[in-house]
């Protein structure tokens, strides 16, 4: 049995921009579920949101945005103080570690500024592209895709990119649409995929973009059953 034609170019884009406009709709919403008022919160806040919540960040920040509030507070913080602040997020060493870093590095080639570049972010310390996009899109007002474990997963179910390293998936997913649409069109996927597109269970037959999927069916069609798997939010 053959396989079927993979759709044209065109027919892809079409496709990809039409969900988009669907989960705008679904999501009018969307946003950042990180709590911040400057682009050093925000930034700080997605270094810590590494392998934990948006929530549980959000739990810590008040603290930390209150004991630390420039560059130069992180770059002479004490590794203790920090550590003890941030530990419910994971990982808590190698984040204190790269934070101290990142407020050193900002005051000695920034002076300690955040800078509005993507080619400056990524040489900081503990940002890589989908940080510095998040930071970018969402501090700046400077397109970025965000391209986290939903995102991913999301963009390879709908048939946007095959790829798994999150750079390629970003580079062939910004190639369907206008680049005013990247930091919204991120904010909506990962939402979607946070609330009904799960990694194990999707809630297919509960889903606003079912009929445009080429990957319905992979989790329950029947609505009263996939219904009882959509998570509501807010997850900040």
């Amino acid at each position: 049995m053959s396989l079927p034609e993979p759709p044209s170019r065109t027919a892809l884009v079409r496709r990809a921009r039409r969900i988009n406009r669907e989960l705008a709709v679904l999501y009018p919403d969307a946003h950042t579920e990180l709590n911040f008022t400057t682009p050093l919160e925000l930034l700080v806040a997605t270094i810590l949101s590494a392998q934990t919540t948006d929530k549980r960040v959000n739990l810590v920040t008040p603290v930390l945005f209150a004991r630390y509030q420039t560059a130069a507070d992180y770059a002479a913080a004490e590794r203790e103080d920090v550590e003890k602040i941030i530990q419910s997020t994971g990982f808590f060493r190698a984040k204190t570690a790269s934070l101290i870093a990142l407020g050193q590095a900002l005051c000695d080639r920034y002076g300690g500024e955040v800078p509005p570049r993507l080619k400056d972010l990524v040489t900081l310390p503990g940002v890589g592209r989908k940080t510095a996009n998040v930071v970018l899109g969402n501090a700046f007002g400077i397109p970025g895709i965000t391209v986290d474990t939903h995102f991913g997963r999301l963009a390879r179910r709908f048939g946007w990119t095959s790829q798994d390293d999150p750079d390629k998936v970003e580079a062939e997913v910004g190639a369907l649409f206008p680049r005013s649409d990247w930091t919204m069109l991120s904010h909506r996927v990962i939402w979607h995929g946070r609330r009904v597109c799960h990694s194990r269970r999707p809630a297919c037959g509960a889903c606003g973009v079912a009929r445009l999927c080429p990957s319905f069916g992979i989790g329950p069609v029947d609505e009263k059953e996939a219904r009882k798997l959509v998570k509501e939010g807010p997850f900040s």
